[in-house]
């Protein structure tokens, strides 16, 4: 039995969680009775705000098992060399068949008299997303490990960027930005001219044709008011 609790027993003996920045990682743990008795334990962190147990407390029946899902929360940087210091404590002791597993007495897990509280401490593991489990080799961890130093030094480096290099950027953007704005209105008015252009033209071919017109109309008045103003020859 792993754990090396006489009341109870955990697998797996560590809790391994996949760390990806800004998701949540869930590991079980399987909760074993190793008793005739009822038991009930208590799990605790060196971390509660960074991690989320359920159920942290309950009762297992004798010789029966129970689930205990722990999650980490969503994490905004990486720890560094992906070393994680948290520690979880698991607590467990005799409760009677009659104990009601919701809502334990406050006083279950004190240890006074002689009652025996049994106590198994489990420490955090981090893995990378790329990494199925134990089984890597060497060398897929070391380059594992390159790679998130790598990244790591990377943001460093982006977070000590000095405010005038922000503010460079900051400036290029605005000028393209404006030079942007004037490629466009440019464009706008250069259209406009061409549709001037071709307005008036259209205007100086619909006045010419009508001089034209009106030229030949005098012309034509004008021989037959000739030919009907002639005497007819003696």
């Amino acid at each position: 039995m792993g754990g090396g609790s006489q009341l109870i027993s955990v697998h797996p003996e560590e809790l391994t969680f996949e760390f990806e920045l800004d998701k949540p990682s869930n590991c079980n743990l399987k909760v074993v009775n190793n008793t005739e008795h009822h038991v009930a334990f208590k799990v605790k962190t060196t971390s509660p705000k960074k991690y989320f147990v359920r159920p942290n407390t309950s009762v297992v029946q004798p010789w029966d098992s129970c689930t205990v899902t722990v999650t980490l929360q969503a994490q905004k940087e990486f720890p560094p060399d992906m070393q994680c210091k948290d520690k979880f404590l698991l607590q467990s002791t005799k409760v009677p068949p009659n104990t009601d597993m919701d809502e334990l007495p406050p006083d279950t897990f004190n240890k006074d008299g002689d009652k025996v509280i049994e106590e198994l401490k489990l420490r955090v593991v981090y893995t990378a997303p790329s990494q199925s489990g134990h089984g890597n080799s060497e060398g897929d961890l070391d380059l594992t490990s390159r790679s998130l130093k790598q990244g790591s030094d990377n943001l460093s480096m982006l977070k000590n960027s000095s405010i005038e290099e922000i503010q460079t950027v900051q400036r290029l953007k605005e000028e393209r930005d404006t030079t942007l704005q004037q490629n466009q209105q440019l464009q706008r008015e250069l259209d406009v001219l061409k549709r001037r252009r071709n307005r008036k033209s259209d205007a100086g071919f619909s006045l010419t044709f009508t001089a034209f017109v009106g030229l030949v109309g005098l012309l034509v008045g004008f021989v037959l008011n000739f030919m009907f103003s002639s005497p007819p020859a003696a």
